[in-house]
């Protein structure tokens, strides 16, 4: 993609044609501000970010409601009384993973025309970073804000966003789908 390059070649490319126009915006505005060149390197980064965030939320928004709904179901039916959280979060982990993962290879990090990719490669990778990331790495920062910093239990996932966001995309480009 070249700087105010933003072809469409489907419907479907329209909420990325958009989200990238909105970008460009801002990085232009903001570049002019601080006296920069914006290159065609630095759009492309933040592109790719702005698009990892924006797969991300939609994890993050599906994830929840999974579990939610599944609690409220165990709950109904009577289901798993001591446990029906735990398997409600186990089935929106393994659902949300292969979500992020569709649309990260999809969406976010695409490859070149004629290039390959081991897909079952990059979803065990995806399970491996997720893993880390959103159970053991965040479940860790939870302890750190809430038991030592008391920091509201309601508020604490938010803080271990700023954490696990940027490493999440930094493990997902250079590892999972190099």
């Amino acid at each position: 993609m070249r700087v105010r390059e933003f072809g469409v070649s489907s419907f479907k490319d329209v909420i990325w044609v958009l989200i990238e126009k909105t970008v460009y915006a801002i990085l232009k505005l903001g570049f002019k501000v601080m006296k920069k060149d914006l290159t065609n390197e630095i759009l492309e980064a933040f592109m790719q970010f702005a698009k990892f965030g924006i797969v991300g939320l939609s994890n993050t928004v599906l994830s929840y409601v999974l579990y939610a709904v599944g609690v409220l179901m165990f709950r109904r039916f009577g289901i798993l009384p001591d446990s029906g959280y735990l398997v409600a979060q186990a089935i929106a982990f393994v659902i949300s993973v292969l979500w992020s993962f569709y649309w990260n290879s999809k969406a976010v990090f695409t490859l070149n025309d004629g290039s390959g990719r081991a897909v079952f490669k990059a979803l065990v990778k995806t399970f491996i970073a997720y893993s880390f990331t959103g159970l053991l790495l965040s479940s860790a920062l939870l302890v750190l804000w809430v038991r030592i910093l008391h920091i509201s239990d309601l508020v604490a996932p938010f803080i271990n966003l700023i954490v696990t966001v940027p490493l999440n995309f930094v493990i997902n480009k250079l590892w999972t789908f190099k």
